[in-house]
């Protein structure tokens, strides 16, 4: 069965011949697919490239030469980690279980470790639908995907801290290299390539190695699902907002990568399928609220000084906020609890009447349950947009942001939230306009594309073919 696996490493259509001559069950494959996230990319930058003078010459060429959605409307939170998941399950954040970026450390003990395992997804994924099916996978830098088993060339996003790559101990490379699969793939490929980059280098430079890495990849071994995800777009907002000049200037730049990925792609096989998406929108940023403040007030959570740092630390909590960009899970230490339920109910309603606050709404389990997020949590905090979520032990209740700030997490409701998909190659439509899509339906889209098996994914697929 391996030696079938891996003669899936030639052009889709000979793949399936080969399955059958080897006496398998041929997957019906269609063509291979390479899916590309570049990570905040809102629609507007390629639908209104020409009003805001944007050199992007691949992406706008999709709009020919593919088919696309106007918007993408995604999952909640509107993050990065529940987002790339639900791309590669079609599944809400409920069900696959990466509910955020970062886990829920009531403690703060956990130094702001993110959802990185792959063993913490519920759900079956393209990449598993893909190998299952015999169809070699590959992936460099896509969230949650430590430990993989299912992807065959794997280097996956992981760090130690987060930071400009020069602040890292060099020897962090070899982490990344441990992390990735088949052993010695990363080390094989520095020899060709060059360094990797270490951390969770989010730069344009980091997107530039990831590229390289992908082409080389794509070149040696033609996987027939591969994605890739490109992060410095995400970064120029964060630090100087949507539709900034730094914005622009980063995306006119990822373009260029996407171009070589694309070609490298078609390269290996005429047939490939090139999928552009995104995770979410973005929006400017005007005010910071740290809703930790009124429960610390509220005695729902109780700190100390540590006798070390003199920092304060939490040592106990009834009740505490979960943070997520624009929005925010409230979490009960006993679920059961309903006095203390009562008692959060009023303080965020009292929080809530006062417009500079900026709190769209607060929901309930009903309506948090019905958003497909945070199973466990007895209230979820809606902002509005240009309010940001923060949860320090220590501050206001509100504060500014100074310059230029860009973020996300909101309610997918909100159309500056929405995501980008873009989609091209044989048998694809020219020019077709999807209008507004469900994130959910782009994972079974791209397994009737492979010809592989997503049953948990329960949207349609998208219209797409000619």
């Amino acid at each position: 069965m391996k030696d079938q696996a891996f003669a899936c490493l030639r052009p889709a259509a000979l793949c399936a011949a080969a399955l059958l001559l080897a006496g398998g069950a041929a997957p019906g494959v269609a063509a291979p697919v390479l899916m590309i996230s570049v990570d905040g990319l809102k629609p507007e930058y390629v639908l209104e490239a020409d009003r805001r003078g944007l050199k992007i010459p691949y992406l706008r060429s999709l709009l020919k030469d593919g088919t696309y959605a106007d918007g993408v409307t995604g999952v909640w939170p509107t993050v990065t980690y529940p987002s790339h998941t639900t791309l590669v399950t079609g599944v809400s954040p409920a069900e696959h279980g990466i509910l955020s970026n970062s886990e829920f450390d009531p403690g703060q003990h956990f130094q702001g470790a993110f959802y990185w395992y792959t063993s913490q997804i519920r759900a079956p994924t393209l990449w598993r639908a893909a190998h299952a099916a015999h169809l070699a996978t590959a992936s460099i830098g896509w969230p949650v995907t430590v430990g993989a088993t299912d992807i065959d060339y794997l280097i996956p996003e992981y760090w130690r801290i987060s930071g400009p790559t020069q602040d890292l101990n060099p020897s962090d490379r070899d982490l990344i290299a441990a992390l990735s699969r088949p052993a010695g793939l990363l080390a094989e490929m520095m020899q060709s390539v060059g360094p990797y980059m270490m951390g969770n280098d989010t730069s344009l430079e980091g997107d530039a190695i990831k590229t390289r890495f992908a082409i080389d990849l794509l070149r040696r071994h033609r996987p027939v699902f591969m994605t890739v995800h490109l992060s410095s777009l995400d970064d120029a907002q964060h630090g100087h907002g949507p539709f900034s000049a730094e914005a622009d200037r980063d995306l006119e730049a990822v373009d260029g990568m996407l171009a070589e990925l694309s070609a490298a792609a078609r390269a290996g096989d005429p047939a490939a399928v090139v999928a552009i998406v995104s995770d979410h929108g973005f929006t400017a940023l005007t005010e910071r609220v740290n809703l930790m403040i009124p429960f610390l007030r509220a005695g729902l959570v109780t700190t100390a000084l540590d006798p070390v740092t003199q920092a304060p630390k939490i040592v106990s909590w009834q009740a505490q906020p979960w943070v997520s960009g624009g929005m925010v899970a409230v979490m009960l230490h006993d679920p059961a609890d309903r006095d203390t339920e009562r008692t959060v109910g009023e303080l965020l309603q009292s929080l809530a009447a006062d417009p500079h606050n900026g709190i769209a709404r607060i929901d309930g389990r009903t309506e948090i349950q019905r958003h497909g997020a945070f199973p466990d949590a007895a209230f979820l905090v809606v902002l509005k947009p240009g309010f940001y979520a923060t949860a320090g032990l220590t501050g206001e209740l509100l504060s500014g942001f100074p310059g230029g700030h860009g973020g996300h997490g909101f309610s997918p409701e909100f159309a500056e939230m929405n995501a980008s998909f873009f989609i091209t190659g044989a048998g694809i439509a020219r020019g077709r306009d999807l209008g507004v899509i469900d994130m959910r339906q782009i994972a079974p889209t791209l397994a009737q594309i492979l010809g592989v098996s997503l049953a948990t994914a329960k949207q349609a697929p998208l219209n797409v073919r000619r």
